[in-house]
């Protein structure tokens, strides 16, 4: 059995309570259920783990895959780091209403407390509604005992960094940073494989199923929590057309936005990583041994680490390129 082609994988989708209809009908997920507010595109997470959904290699689950291809899958230097892990989780998330204001827990604390990684993450915004908004960090700096007296006040939301978003506006989330995203946004997020989330508060939420408040992690919080202020939250960046443009650039993954209007061949040999495309606009071909792959809209495709060169076409799309 080889692995030389681009790996398609099968969505997890996951019902929230702030989920909306966004994957379903323009994504073209396919799913019974209302309120789908994430598909994870891939997944190593215990209990989540993605299964192939093309080619010779279909059926089969991503940590098969890394068992039995090692380096020739992720790559050897990241063979060597995280063994049959695989360390990034892919996601679409459409949030119809608010998401709950929450942090992730760094490396060390993520490992002592859930023997699990960290969560750093970004966020790339497809689509948002006029005035949707994010919350990123802090508007002012502030020390635990202030954010325990905003917490327990109820004015929690007059201390936090809020932001107007547009398509194409991208975030880098450290862990420590609480966030939100708000109501009429869809975004695609690259975070380390975890899933492990602090809820530190929910507008007072009550879940239809269970009649109650959702669980806060309160506690858990305060010390995972960086209650610095920064100038800026946002990532800056430059497009140009047909080339891997940066956006984020962490110890825990890179990701580029590639302008695609025609053709551009990519050329991998000096790379020791599987590489991620994310489509985030418009329609792509991914041509690679004499064989074209189609990249829709909210999908997401994984190129092995052995594959080195493939060709992209498309009258005009953005592809969200990440590796390690």
């Amino acid at each position: 059995m080889i692995i030389n082609y681009p790996i398609s994988f099968n969505p997890i989708l996951k019902q929230r309570i702030w989920g909306g209809e966004t994957l379903i009908t323009v994504f073209k997920k396919e799913s019974s259920e209302k309120n789908i507010g994430e598909s994870w595109e891939i997944s190593g997470v215990k209990g989540d783990v993605s299964e192939v959904a093309n080619g010779p290699l279909q059926g089969r689950s991503l940590k098969d895959l890394i068992k039995e291809f090692k380096g020739d899958f992720i790559g050897h230097k990241n063979y060597s780091l995280f063994g049959d892990n695989f360390p990034i989780l892919i996601k679409y998330i459409d949030a119809k209403t608010p998401l709950s204001i929450q942090v992730h827990p760094h490396n060390e604390l993520a490992k002592q407390r859930h023997n699990s990684f960290g969560k750093n993450e970004m966020w790339y915004i497809m689509e948002s509604d006029e005035n949707s908004e994010l919350i990123v960090g802090f508007n002012k700096k502030v020390n635990q005992e202030e954010y325990i007296d905003a917490l327990n006040n109820n004015n929690i939301l007059d201390i936090l960094n809020v932001e107007k978003i547009s398509k194409g506006d991208t975030y880098y989330i450290p862990t420590g940073r609480v966030h939100a995203i708000g109501a009429g946004v869809v975004l695609a997020e690259i975070q380390q494989t975890s899933d492990v989330t602090y809820r530190i508060y929910d507008y007072n939420r009550v879940d239809a199923k269970t009649g109650l408040e959702r669980e806060l992690h309160t506690d858990l919080a305060l010390d995972a929590i960086d209650y610095n202020v920064h100038d800026s939250y946002k990532t800056q960046y430059s497009l140009k057309e047909n080339e891997s443009s940066k956006l984020v650039y962490s110890p825990y993954f890179k990701t580029n936005i590639i302008k695609l209007k025609g053709a551009i061949k990519k050329d991998y040999s000096t790379l020791d990583s599987f590489v991620i495309y994310m489509c985030v606009e418009g329609h792509t071909e991914i041509k690679q041994n004499d064989t074209t792959y189609q990249l829709k809209l909210g999908a997401t495709v994984l190129l092995p680490a052995c594959i080195k060169n493939v060709e992209l076409v498309s009258d005009d799309a953005k592809i969200l390129e990440v590796y390690l």
